[in-house]
């Protein structure tokens, strides 16, 4: 009688899928994680491991609590959301664009709620974050519903989406420039916003727009399953029954609530939603079961990086955070263009 002989190498595959689980996981989180140390340990004054603990845990060091729990933890938790959202933004938009190239700022959802902010701040200089937060929100969505309207023939195609996208994020980026250069607002305060930054942030703005993110990553992590059909084209997903209309407008507006978020705390920071979920497709492929969480810890991770870089290369002057994720992302752009569009 002829046994049957194991397949060779299991043990080896499965220690080297274990290998890449680690690697595609393990490295991301820890690179968040030393992150947000190096966020609350590195500024202005640098703060010792013991310091930024004993700050945080008030025991009596007025100097370090004043630094670390007043000043760095709620930015370099608002570079977590905004990092999060972006990134998880940029992944839903590619998924449902089918196009490389997508992201929250190039699409013109940023711009939309940049507008809205930029009018609401041009009428009420010292509005509050807890109003700025939903108004940009609303502009995002108005934002994306202007783009699938001017998309829609019949149906949305994603290249007529990526194409109107590209006319309306100009269009709307121009007019947010005009709003802030003939408002009372000072050349820095209108660089700051429209280069994106986290100069000045604090819990009140942590805490108006944490449910916005909360709520649109929730959203995010509950589409995987439908973006997977989309990707198999519209045809083939409808006749597996998925709606795919109802998902297409179900992933822009979770990107509008995401991208409208950041942009009332952190302004027009670019290219985020470009880089990081290509990034996450190399460590984990296409399946967006992987590729939403892991673009929102990649996401966190860049922009809090981006953050510290922002405000540590030239201290005490702080440059704007757009300015740093612009360096890193357009060489990206550049190198999609050419190479893989």
């Amino acid at each position: 009688m002829t046994v049957a002989a194991a397949p060779p190498h299991t043990s080896d595959q499965r220690d080297g899928t274990t290998a890449r689980v680690l690697l595609a996981w393990g490295a991301p989180l820890a690179l968040l994680a030393l992150a947000v140390v190096l966020g609350l340990s590195l500024g202005a004054v640098t703060l010792s491991p013991a310091r930024v603990l004993n700050g945080l845990l008030d025991r009596n060091d007025p100097l370090a609590h004043t630094i670390v729990w007043d000043l760095r933890l709620p930015r370099v938790l608002l570079a977590v959301l905004v990092g999060a959202s972006l990134g998880v933004a940029g992944a839903l938009l590619q998924g449902v664009t089918r196009n490389p190239l997508a992201d929250p700022h190039i699409l013109g959802l940023t711009a939309g709620g940049g507008l809205a902010a930029a009018l609401a701040i041009r009428m009420w200089q010292d509005v509050p974050p807890s109003v700025l937060a939903p108004v940009a929100f609303g502009g995002s969505l108005a934002g994306a519903a202007l783009l699938y309207g001017l998309s829609w023939r019949g149906g949305v195609s994603p290249v007529r989406l990526a194409l109107s996208g590209v006319a309306i994020g100009s269009m709307l980026t121009a007019a947010i420039t005009m709003v802030l250069v003939t408002s009372n607002l000072g050349t820095q305060a209108a660089l700051s916003f429209l280069a994106g930054g986290l100069f000045g942030r604090g819990w009140d703005e942590f805490y108006a727009v944490w449910p916005y993110c909360t709520v649109g990553l929730i959203a995010a992590m509950l589409l995987p399953r439908n973006m997977n059909i989309l990707s198999l084209g519209d045809e083939a997903a409808q006749s597996l029954g998925l709606g795919v209309e109802r998902t297409r407008v179900l992933a822009i507006a979770t990107a509008a609530l995401l991208a409208g978020a950041s942009v009332s705390v952190a302004g027009m920071v670019a290219f985020v939603g470009l880089v990081i979920p290509h990034l996450a497709r190399y460590l984990t492929g296409d399946d967006h079961r992987s590729l939403v969480p892991l673009s929102a810890i990649l996401g966190a991770a860049l922009v809090v990086y981006a953050d510290l870089l922002a405000r540590t290369i030239d201290k005490p002057v702080e440059i704007p955070l757009g300015i740093v994720t612009a360096v890193a992302g357009a060489p990206f752009l550049l190198y999609m263009v050419r190479w893989r569009a």
